[in-house]
């Protein structure tokens, strides 16, 4: 499938801000089941300073915002070709080890309610992948998907607890039982292409298991499927916090706003 995006992401802020830094992780990465075709990004109200590969092998983009600015505008587009891989990303890369990806997380420490969550999955099953299709199943069935009830700080606890959830809060709790049962798990952003519309609110996310002889595998929580060709893979890490599409810091004080313009269409 031919996937084009076009993102724009825009800060306000209520007063003139003296300095500012923001990490842009964007740009998406030819990997399996993906070739990227073309891609931009473009700033307005900022620089970019430098760019970089972190830890997880995501392009990263480092962006200073112009002196006294009171506003910045971070624009995407570009074309990915895209096959159904039935999730599967393969073979383990970047230049954190495996290990790394059993750590918990603020995000995805497990607590009660994940333990209880895993104890009500049990062990059971005919393959590993078989045993991670049924705690993504467990954890739909027990946070349905509504929007407005939990934010970016929102723990995989505490999304369970409040039965109640978003895609990010899906992956954190797939994350954190994940690493329970005893898989390495991350944090994915990205694309997904809707059947029923272009513009979109936001991104999507989802998680991904490292099974024994098949590498890492995608699972969407809030859709109960293994990404296909719909979806663009963008950057991956521990939990949200390495894996967000803009990160960063102001100093002055202000408050800031932001507005979302995202069409994703074949």
């Amino acid at each position: 499938m031919r996937v084009k995006i076009r993102h724009t992401t825009e800060y306000a802020y209520n007063g003139q801000v003296p300095y500012g830094l923001q990490q842009l992780r964007m740009i998406p990465k030819t990997s399996a089941g993906q070739t990227i075709l073309s891609w931009e990004t473009r700033v307005e109200g900022g620089s970019k300073e430098v760019t970089f590969t972190d830890q997880h092998n995501n392009h990263v983009e480092l962006i200073s915002l112009n002196p006294e600015t009171r506003s910045i505008s971070i624009h995407c587009e570009g074309e990915v070709d895209t096959a159904d891989t039935v999730g599967v990303i393969g073979q383990h890369g970047g230049y954190a080890p495996l290990w790394y990806f059993l750590r918990s997380t603020s995000h995805t420490k497990a607590g009660p309610h994940v333990r209880a969550l895993v104890k009500a999955v049990g062990k059971d099953y005919e393959s590993d992948t078989t045993r991670l299709h049924a705690l993504s199943a467990q954890i739909l069935s027990q946070v349905p998907y509504a929007t407005g009830t939990t934010d970016f700080s929102t723990l995989a606890e505490e999304a369970l607890e409040s039965a109640n959830g978003v895609c990010q809060d899906h992956a954190h709790i797939f994350i954190s039982a994940a690493r329970l049962m005893g898989y390495p798990a991350r944090y994915v952003s990205g694309y997904l292409v809707m059947n029923d519309r272009v513009e979109q609110e936001a991104g999507h996310a989802w998680a991904e298991a490292h099974v024994a002889g098949l590498g890492w595998v995608g699972f969407d929580v809030s859709n109960g499927v293994s990404p296909d060709e719909r979806y663009v893979r963008v950057a991956t890490g521990l939990d949200y916090s390495e894996a967000a599409p803009v990160s960063g810091i102001i100093f002055g004080g202000h408050s800031e706003s932001m507005t979302v313009h995202l069409q994703v269409q074949q």
